[in-house]
């Protein structure tokens, strides 16, 4: 009815979609509103009971009883609606009265809280107001949230209970009462606009619903019309069948027909007899050989090419004598029901190619064509005409053929056949395999619209003139393959010549260089690197080193090599078998690789012997430093097969230029000393000397020497000025630790701190130097001096000891020096050795006030997830990056970008190492915040810093 509505009303009929629209939009709306009036109501009746309770204690009276019932009835009266609503059915629920109804009941539980707040609530009590207030706005904030799917419903509720109630508290003449009109205000305000927000938002969800219901109509009205077409088709269908039925009862009348027209052309065939001298020359002409059979008297005729057969005329003799040709044993059965299936009138022509066996042995292939022309009215054959044909040659030229395409497709190397316009004409899986196109998309094109990349579209020129003047090219080409990918190919091409000398055909040879490269580039890796661990091999170290020592002699810097050899790894090996011990070494490896970043070259020599070449490795203390963190992580629990394992190794270290100038010498030094580093009961380093053996017992020696100049009283602390390049002031020292021996004179930091880092010495030696720092401080302090802040560096194993944080506080009480004047120095690597216990201590000493720095940054791993996590004040540039400054723009490019980077973490940047005037210049223009070097001041004993304070 619809639909002939819209037929006979055009205009009534695009209007009558969108009022249906409307009026589901409006009876959704309905429901929603229903549906989401109960909590509300709800919440009506229990805020009512509330504000009761309130009220009766403060003004009980009729009014504010007959406010309770009014209320507590209009509560109930909405949930009474709530339910009557939901069992309408969805016909009743559209109709406008339950719309009417809902806002009536909206605008009279709207006035009575205006009423409520406008009458019941104390003028004067600001508890008593906001209690109640916040009762009755609940209620107010909920029906207005769930009454916003329809505008007039929110405002039938909303202006009714806050716009009265806000004018009339704004008038009331009571400040407080006033406020909270203006509150009411707000809330209207603000409620609207979330109530318009939500009607829009439901509008267009409508809109969209609705859209979707049109289209789920049309979509059935599509169906019902597919299934019109169904029936149509079906119909046309079994016109169709009748029509093929007809066509068949024509066929057979045409092939009756046809039969009686064979019969009569039969009997003409007999009176063209004299024709048949002329046929014969034919025949002869074209290579065929014609036979009849007259089954009736089983005589066969033949013109030539007359083979033994097995059937017809028995004889195996030609006229002149000859044995003529016998049909090959294998193909005698099949050549036989082929013809006998023919005669029987089963196939319309008889067809068959047969091998035939000269007199020589030789074989020779037959093709046999022929038909049944006469038969007598039963159906039996009675004479058979055909022709006989030599296809040896046609044979072998298809065997080579498909001899010829078969390696063609079988090529395991790309090729391209092209005319001579240089257009594809046939391309092999292999090429489409390597370029990525597929076959229809070269065939027909010109090649040099396939080459991809501009380096073949340039060499395309040239090799065509190469292939005139020489006929053939050669060459390698870097081609694009349809994926984007580049890769190196070789490429032959030859000219294909008719009789003429005329170009007819150009091939081409397409190989892929790439496996190639791999496999060679595999080789060149085998050659200089390990095949287990991807370090370098004994071949490419040897080179290295060699190139190293020879910019040693340049340019007169310094290199150390470390021979390191895993303890106890043949019982290991021996116990666990080869599989785990690979796997062991690869894991050493990867630590070596992790913890010795800053080396040049990293080696497996053989076995479990490893060498590791440090280019200009800074002093003696941070290679001992270096190796004893070495020695630390490879001695950390690894888990192989399912087994926890712990190895230590064995470190030997020489130096250049300290022990020899020569590269083999070098290597053979470092493992001498590690031969006595394994001598002392491996997990340990050591330097190589001239005397082994003299040099451990010196090493005792120096011990317990150490370990007497603690109780002595042996040791100083020398200090190093740091300049602020703020201000040109001294603010800040750091304190250094030296040995006055009373024979050797200064001994250097280099040759007892890794001893007492060794023997656990560095522990006492640690606090020492501690307190003599903090103490020193506070007495320039004292004598009015300056306020400069001493820098003490810590070591790994102090930060172990558990109570270090208590030391700390303790020396810090002890001395009375302020906890801000104390900076405590730690290193990248010691830090990154065990990143959670220092994290913790770290924290507990920027508790106590005490400043923190990083030393040597940039040495280590250099994170910056591991540097924003540490509460760091100061971080320290190492020398190694200040010292080429001003000849190394790569320096100068690391030292800017970290001062940089630590400045965006807001930290203040030290550079250690300063010597030069430039350095200072280049480090000030770039906003460095202190520097420290000998272009201020080498560590001095505390005289002498005093007077560089005065």
């Amino acid at each position: 009815m619809t639909d002939s509505i819209r037929a006979a009303c055009p205009a009534s009929a695009q209007l009558l979609p969108d009022a249906l629209a409307l009026s589901d939009q409006t009876a959704e709306r309905t429901r929603l509103l229903y549906r989401g009036s109960r909590i509300p109501a709800v919440l009506l009746v229990l805020a009512t009971l509330a504000c009761g309770a309130v009220l009766w204690g403060e003004q009980a009276g009729i009014e504010l009883g007959i406010w309770l019932s009014w209320m507590l009835g209009l509560g109930l009266l909405r949930l009474q609606q709530v339910k009557a609503f939901n069992r309408a059915s969805p016909m009743q629920q559209a109709a406008p009265y339950w719309r009417w109804r809902f806002m009536l009941g909206s605008a009279a539980s709207a006035l009575s809280l205006c009423y409520a707040m406008v009458a019941l609530v104390p003028a004067d009590a600001f508890a008593t107001q906001a209690l109640l207030y916040g009762l009755i706005g609940s209620v107010v904030v909920s029906a207005s949230v769930a009454y916003g799917v329809s505008l007039p419903a929110f405002f039938s509720f909303a202006a009714p209970s806050l716009l009265p109630t806000g004018v009339l508290l704004m008038n009331s003449g009571h400040p407080l009462q006033q406020g909270w009109g203006l509150f009411a205000l707000i809330v209207l305000a603000t409620l609207s606009l979330i109530a318009w927000q939500i009607s829009r938002l439901l509008s267009d969800g409508l809109e969209q619903r609705q859209h979707k219901l049109q289209l789920i109509e049309r979509l059935e009205t599509v169906g019902r019309d597919a299934e019109q077409l169904n029936v149509m088709l079906a119909n046309e269908i079994d016109q169709r069948r009748h029509a093929e039925q007809k066509l068949q009862r024509a066929y057979e009348s045409l092939e009756q027909r046809v039969a009686e027209r064979t019969a009569e052309l039969a009997r003409v065939a007999e009176e063209l007899g004299e024709s048949e001298a002329r046929l014969n020359l034919a025949l002869d002409a074209s290579g065929l050989g014609l036979w009849d059979w007259d089954l009736q008297h089983n005589r066969v005729h033949h013109s030539r090419l007359e083979v033994v057969f097995g059937i017809g005329l028995q004889k195996r003799r030609a006229e002149d004598g000859a044995q003529l040709p016998d049909i090959h044993p294998s193909d005698l059965e099949a050549v036989r029901a082929t013809l006998i299936a023919h005669l029987k009138g089963e196939t319309e022509l008889y067809g068959v190619e047969f091998r035939a066996v000269r007199a020589d042995g030789s074989e020779m292939f037959i093709e046999d064509r022929g038909r049944v022309i006469q038969r007598d009215p039963s159906g039996r054959a009675l004479r058979m005409i055909g022709t006989r044909r030599d296809v040896s040659d046609v044979r072998r030229q298809a065997e080579q053929q498909r001899l010829a395409a078969t390696v063609f497709e079988a090529a395991s190397e790309g090729m391209v056949i092209m005319d001579a316009n240089y257009r594809v004409l046939a391309v092999n899986d292999a090429c489409c395999e390597l370029s990525g196109y597929g076959r229809e998309e070269l065939l027909g094109r010109s090649i040099a619209r396939i080459a991809g990349s501009p380096e073949s579209q340039r060499q395309y020129q040239a090799m065509r003139e190469a292939l005139e003047r020489n006929g053939h090219w050669q060459g390698e080409l870097i081609e694009t393959r349809k994926s984007g990918e580049v890769y190196p190919q070789w490429v032959q091409l030859r000219e294909v010549r008719a009789a003429d000398d005329s170009v007819t055909h150009v091939v081409a040879f397409i190989s892929d260089l790439s496996v190639r490269r791999k496999i060679e580039e595999r080789l060149r890796y085998l050659t200089h690197y390990d095949d287990l661990t991807g370090l370098a091999n004994r071949g490419l170290f040897k080179e290295r080193l060699h190139d190293a020592c020879q910019r040693v002699r340049r340019n007169g810097r310094n290199l150390a090599v470390l021979y390191i050899d895993l303890d106890r790894f043949k019982l290991l090996n021996e116990s666990l078998g080869h599989e785990a011990a690979d796997a062991l070494l690869r894991e050493v490896s990867r630590r070596l690789s992790m913890t010795l970043t800053e080396a040049d070259t990293i080696a497996r020599l053989s076995g479990d012997e490893f060498v590791v070449l440090l280019d200009a490795y800074g002093s003696l203390s941070s290679l001992a430093h270096l190796g004893s963190r070495l020695l630390q992580r490879i001695r950390k629990p690894m888990t192989i097969g399912e087994q926890e394992l712990v190895i230590s190794a064995s470190i030997g270290v020489s130096l250049l230029p300290d022990n020899s100038r020569d590269a083999d010498a070098l290597l053979r030094q470092a493992n001498s000393a590690m031969q006595q580093a394994k001598h002392l009961g491996g997990n340990t380093l050591q330097f190589f000397t001239d005397r082994p053996q003299a040099s451990s017992m010196h090493y005792l020696q120096l011990e317990n020497q150490l370990r007497k100049a603690l109780e002595l009283s042996q040791l100083e602390v020398f200090y190093q000025p740091r300049l602020s390049l703020a201000d040109d002031r001294l603010e800040a020292a750091e304190a250094l630790v030296r040995w006055r021996h009373p024979e050797l004179g200064l001994v250097a930091p280099a040759q007892f701190i890794p001893l007492a880092e060794e023997t656990g010495l560095i522990i006492p030696l640690g606090e020492f130097v501690l307190r003599e720092a903090c103490r020193q401080a506070r007495q320039w302090q004292l004598e009015g001096l300056a306020e400069i802040r001493v820098s003490v560096n810590l070591s790994v194993k102090q930060l172990r000891q558990g109570n270090f944080v208590s030391l700390v506080r303790q020396v810090l009480e002890e001395t009375g020096l302020p906890a801000t004047m104390l900076e405590l120095e730690l290193t990248e690597s010691q830090l990154l050795d065990d990143i959670d216990n220092a994290i913790s201590i770290s924290e507990q000493l920027r508790a106590l006030g005490v400043r923190l720095a990083i030393d040597d940054f940039g040495t280590g791993f250099s994170s910056l997830s591991y540097l924003k996590r540490f509460p760091v004040d100061y971080v320290k540039i190492d020398r190694s990056f200040i010292c080429e400054l001003e000849h190394s723009s790569q320096d100068a490019a690391i030292t800017r970008a970290i001062i940089a980077m630590v400045h965006s973490l807001e930290r203040k940047v030290v550079a250690e190492g300063v010597e030069t005037q430039a350095q200072m210049d280049f480090l000030k223009a770039n906003h460095c915040d202190e520097i420290q070097g000998y272009l201020l001041s080498p560590p001095v004993p505390v005289e002498q810093f005093v007077e560089l304070l005065r």
